[in-house]
């Protein structure tokens, strides 16, 4: 969780799950204001934070990671957090697993890097706005 911003309650809270550094700043500088943002720097962290702070709204991860990749993830946290609304960004060609992923629901939808912040916004925006 960034220490430097205060727990917002009042805010939608999204877990940011990337292990590259600057993607996880990016994210929290582009939708910081808007949105109570926690990041990871990998899916185990990303794990422990879901486990830690009630009522994570979204989670959106890298697919490809250094401890479990974004699909592992989601179907870790599905099990415990199934209101939660998954995403995937990937910096690769969409594969089969992430297809799969996307077809069955396990994930809403999913991105390509570079961080297309307009995308990801009204997706993000799609989602809440459906509660």
């Amino acid at each position: 969780m960034n220490s430097n911003r205060p727990y917002m309650p009042d805010k939608p809270i999204i877990l940011y799950v990337d292990d590259e550094f600057l993607n996880l700043k990016l994210f929290e500088v582009k939708f910081g204001n808007k949105y109570h943002i926690l990041t990871a720097e990998n899916g185990s962290r990303g794990l422990e934070l879901l486990e830690s702070v009630p009522n994570v709204r979204i989670v959106i991860s890298d697919m490809k990671m250094s401890d479990i990749n974004g699909i592992d993830l989601t179907k870790k946290a599905i099990e415990k957090y199934p209101a939660v609304d998954y995403f995937i960004l990937t910096g690769y060609d969409i594969n089969e697993e992430i297809r799969k992923a996307y077809n069955s629901g396990l994930i809403k939808k999913y991105f390509c890097k570079p961080l297309n912040f307009l995308e990801i916004s009204s997706s993000i925006e799609e989602v809440l706005s459906a509660e």
